[in-house]
């Protein structure tokens, strides 16, 4: 993971807290319930989670009261545009984005002088079972300020308003009280303090909770897919939702996500793809345990793939070439079946997000196809970082240089 990080590419830009931002950290902290960090020095993302405050308490999602109750923390303008880390929502990334459109300006005021301490209320207290998700539909953003500041704003009102009544203005008291004030907590008055809730809709998302569950709700038919095996034999025990239910490794939830027109494979666009490449360059470092040459110089060279390609045995050269023995063979059987020709492995990783989706709608498909197949790095990375992390440390050292310098390259055209 050494390497991830001295290339910024494990948890990266995150935003670095120290000093008096400590303290406001955890005065946040304290107003949810939670136990201040001991820590002088911590990074967070654009919700305010950190991954050292995580490894300190030992919990992932110390940001959350249960599983229905998300918070996030802002203390510094800086936040905005950065990534989500660890959300526990698909939606949370959205909803900080809608967060800092709405109200930039008065977090960059706010943030002087306090922090926001925001609530993801979506008017569920505690989860029953899971089919309690298909009850999300609108979430309020809620907005709590420590340091008591909207009281001390009032109370600067009040200093004014005595101030101009009639030879209030000689008074030296009020005067010391004023510049007090004034210099301790910045001139409040004419700061927007009092941020009304936002409402933010949610249609199909992904949680962490109850193991990890991608909720399709604008569909034909709501369906719900678990990533947790025990979880899933537990909610197919009910009578109401048996048809709306799969788990992620499923023969079935292919050809069901195909039905209701999620996902698709255009072989013809497939092919010309630089997903496919990287894909099939997976499979193919995966069969390689020593080589003349490193993987990265292999991958790199189209004329020592090939020769690499050509000691495999028959078999392996059949998995690295069977989508495109596939392609050949519908030239001359249209009515072919994929699924008689390329291994199901493979198959599940060719699947990409119907091109009629919503983006939102295809982001959570990539998500649920990235942890189904782990075939492509790069999108795992996109998608689902916290997958490509544990993934990341089983690959070859020279495979991990290439990843990398892939990644690098790919991310400075975004």
């Amino acid at each position: 993971m050494n390497k991830l990080k001295e290339e910024n590419l494990y948890y990266p830009n995150a935003i670095p807290i120290k000093g008096f931002l400590v303290e406001r950290y955890n005065k946040c902290l304290n107003l949810f319930g939670i136990k201040p960090t001991k820590l002088a020095y911590f990074t967070i993302d654009a919700k305010g989670w950190s991954p050292e405050i995580a490894k300190e308490k030992n919990n992932p999602f110390y940001l959350n009261n249960g599983e229905a109750n998300p918070y996030a923390i802002i203390i510094s303008p800086l936040q905005k545009e950065k990534e989500v880390f660890n959300a526990y929502y698909s939606y949370e990334k959205e909803m900080m984005k809608a967060i800092f459109n709405t109200y930039f300006q008065e977090i960059k005021d706010i943030t002087k002088e306090s922090a926001l301490c925001i609530e993801f209320n979506q008017k569920i207290d505690v989860f029953y079972d899971c089919f309690d998700l298909l009850k999300y539909d609108t979430i309020f953003i809620e907005f709590h300020l420590i340091n008591d500041i909207k009281n001390i704003k009032n109370e600067q009102l009040e200093l004014e308003k005595n101030f101009l009544k009639g030879n209030n203005f000689v008074n030296e008291k009020l005067h010391q009280k004023i510049l007090t004030s004034v210099l301790k907590y910045g001139d409040l008055r004419k700061r927007n303090l009092d941020l009304k809730p936002i409402e933010f809709k949610v249609n199909s998302f992904y949680t962490k909770a109850f193991g990890g569950v991608y909720i399709f709700k604008d569909f034909i038919q709501e369906m719900l897919v678990f990533e947790n095996k025990e979880t899933y034999h537990q909610a197919i025990k009910n009578e109401t939702y048996q048809e709306l239910i799969f788990y992620k490794d499923d023969l079935q939830l292919f050809d069901k996500l195909t039905d209701y027109v999620v996902v698709e494979i255009n072989l013809d666009k497939l092919l010309q793809s630089e997903r496919y490449q990287r894909i099939k360059k997976h499979i193919f470092a995966q069969l390689f345990s020593k080589t003349e040459h490193s993987m990265e110089q292999i991958l790199d060279s189209d004329l020592l793939f090939k020769r690499y390609l050509n000691k495999l045995d028959l078999e392996g050269k059949k998995r690295i070439m069977t989508v495109e023995r596939f392609s050949e063979i519908l030239k001359e059987n249209p009515n072919a079946n994929i699924k008689d020709y390329i291994p199901n492995d493979i198959l599940k990783a060719l699947y990409a997000p119907h091109s009629s989706l919503l983006k939102e709608e295809i982001e959570l498909v990539w998500k649920l196809l990235q942890k189904t197949t782990q075939k492509d790095p790069y999108f795992m990375y996109l998608y689902t970082p916290n997958t490509f992390y544990k993934a990341f440390y089983n690959y070859d050292e020279s495979y991990q240089n290439w990843i990398i310098k892939y990644i690098k390259s790919k991310l400075k055209k975004l």
